[in-house]
């Protein structure tokens, strides 16, 4: 049975050294990381399920960028910058909401239609005229895939989000993620690490025998990871043939009823979508849900995700996804701590740099796409703070 679904061959030979260490202690490469790996690369805001009507919306602020998405009169989802043309204030302050018809500016009380134009200032007699477009929000570039809510606040090197994730387009369509709702709403955690210790635990299956008990029960010995590939890997897993020695797997095993809306092949899987830099779509036969991170500062990151459930769930699925929920629980509560370890390595004068197992070229590869973006990152001693702008700017047009 072939599952991989995309042509992928694993290096024989390959350096076997991740980033240097100052890459995850330097203020001035999280700067050039914000502008050029987080603005200029696809994001996912939300599930279209958590603004179903028209006026419903929610907010996140993310490498200093304040972000509103929201459903329009007309039923299409749009992004603006959360700030309002007058004076820049907040038009949301919530997380989540629902206005009626128009977005009225706390501070003057700047009215704004649903898709962006400017309805109207406060005392409009103090100002020249206002063209409603010249002052519209400012637009975020959006687009919805398998229902999930993309946005890019610059232009950037990926394409389309359907162009860029073509191979897991078939495969993914299984699930009927569009048709999904939530579970417990979008959920955030913050993280006292780096945002590439995060990703550089989750981009490799080669700790789980040994770091998640709970998920070597259930798939330890079918788990593989693909390495990055124009943007994109994937991660499979299907349950071993005796999982069970723990409670909670046990009892998931137990409960979960045989996938029948999916490929046999699928029916007993889990699968992680990797998006560069920094996004996972997780899916199991009970759910799909999406994880990401970024970061807040050097040393802070906030971690960030919502789970979705089919509308016409059974009992026996709803507690599947419950046990679930507990496995995932507790991996990720695992996996917090490990990035704590490693995160803290970063700054020792003992340490050597990676060295890396070729089951970690998850990791690797996602160094790789790093550099690509800020070859500033190839360098084994850190530059002067003042002068990594320059210096990655130099290396850029200099391939």
């Amino acid at each position: 049975m072939n599952t991989h679904v995309r042509d992928i061959s694993v290096p024989k030979s390959w350096d076997r050294r991740g980033l240097p260490g100052w890459c995850y202690h330097s203020e001035a490469l999280l700067e050039l990381e914000k502008e050029h790996v987080f603005r200029r690369h696809w994001q996912i805001a939300c599930h279209v399920s958590d603004i179903p009507e028209a006026g419903q919306y929610i907010t996140l602020d993310i490498v200093g960028e304040r972000v509103l998405v929201l459903r329009d009169k007309d039923g299409e989802v749009r992004a603006f910058h959360n700030i309002c043309r007058h004076r820049g204030s907040r038009l949301v302050a919530d997380d989540k909401g629902r206005c009626r018809g128009a977005l009225v500016c706390p501070f003057h009380g700047w009215v704004y239609n649903l898709d962006g134009t400017l309805r109207g200032a406060a005392r409009p007699d103090s100002f020249p005229p206002l063209d409603k477009d010249e002052f519209a929000l400012a637009s975020i570039e959006t687009e919805v895939w398998m229902g999930f809510v993309f946005i890019r606040m610059k232009p950037g090197p990926q394409p389309s989000v359907a162009e860029l994730a073509k191979p897991f387009e078939a495969e993914l369509a299984h699930y009927r993620s569009t048709d999904m709702v939530p579970t417990a709403g979008l959920w955030t955690q913050g993280s006292a690490v780096n945002w590439k210790s995060v990703r550089d635990v989750d981009n490799e299956g080669y700790h789980v025998a040994m770091a998640h008990p709970a998920l070597q029960d259930l798939y330890g010995s079918t788990y593989y990871d693909e390495p990055f590939v124009d943007g994109l890997c994937r991660s499979f897993a299907t349950y071993n043939p005796h999982a069970g020695r723990r409670w909670s797997v046990r009892m998931y095993r137990n409960v979960a009823p045989e996938g029948m809306h999916l490929p046999q092949e699928l029916r007993t899987a889990w699968i992680y979508y990797g998006f560069f830099p920094n996004t996972v779509i997780a899916v199991t036969p009970e759910t799909v849900q999406f994880y990401q991170e970024f970061p807040v500062a050097v040393g802070k990151t906030m971690l960030r995700g919502g789970v979705y459930r089919y509308k016409d769930e059974s009992r026996a699925q709803r507690l599947a996804r419950y046990l679930a929920m507990r496995i995932d629980r507790d991996t990720q509560a695992e996996d917090v701590q490990l990035t704590v370890w490693s995160n803290e390595a970063m700054t020792s004068k003992a340490f050597a740099g990676f060295y890396l197992s070729d089951l970690e070229y998850g990791v690797r590869t996602h160094h790789d796409h790093l550099r690509a973006v800020l070859p500033v990152m190839t360098l084994d001693e850190a530059p002067d703070e003042r002068d990594m702008a320059e210096i990655n700017g130099r290396m850029s047009s200099h391939p």
